[in-house]
């Protein structure tokens, strides 16, 4: 269980952070702008669930990639260190990844197959899906670039969730648009 008694710590006034060993970094770190970025995934997610409500099972899908979301912040927020900690840190694991390509299957077999290119729009929260969906493609460059950089280490499953999120998050979209039948079609030069 967290507990979070102080709000502002005054801490972080200088520009650094902490991440979960404690060890100090900056604010701008890569390894930061990661985890920043699944919590802006996250966030983003939250406002697409006001539009989600009318659809328990969607709404309840994306809660708990909420939490997956937390675990994913918590993985990035603690690296791999040559010393283990003195707790086992949260990682993301396969069996997240597979529900992720379960549920990708799943909403997918209900919907019409895609004839074009869709365009980020249609029902409100198809349109906020969609927002999500880029948030989230943005979160997962940020964690490659993290990934690809000497010294840092991402695990493999955290990887692929945010890239299966993103798959995930556009399929939702779709459904969202009445299981796809209102989905809003690129019309390639229709503006010439």
């Amino acid at each position: 269980m967290v507990t979070l008694n102080r709000i502002y710590t005054r801490t972080g006034d200088g520009g650094s952070t902490r991440l979960a060993t404690g060890a100090p970094v900056s604010k701008a770190s890569l390894r930061v702008e990661a985890y920043g970025g699944v919590d802006e995934t996250n966030a983003f997610i939250g406002v697409a669930r006001q539009h989600t409500a009318p659809e328990p099972e969607l709404d309840a899908l994306l809660e708990r990639i909420q939490n997956d979301l937390f675990d994913l912040g918590a993985d990035l927020a603690t690296p791999e260190q040559a010393e283990k900690p003195a707790w086992e840190p949260l990682r993301v694991v396969d069996s997240q990844v597979l529900r992720l390509e379960q549920e990708i299957d799943r909403l997918n077999g209900e919907l019409s197959p895609l004839t074009s290119f869709v365009l980020p729009a249609g029902t409100p929260a198809s349109a906020a899906l969609h927002v999500a969906r880029t948030v989230c493609r943005r979160a997962e460059r940020a964690v490659v670039l993290l990934s690809q950089t000497e010294g840092e280490v991402v695990g493999e499953p955290a990887l692929k969730y945010l890239n299966r999120l993103s798959d995930l998050l556009f399929v939702a979209a779709r459904w969202a648009n009445d299981r796809g039948a209102a989905d809003v079609l690129w019309k390639p030069g229709a503006s010439r």
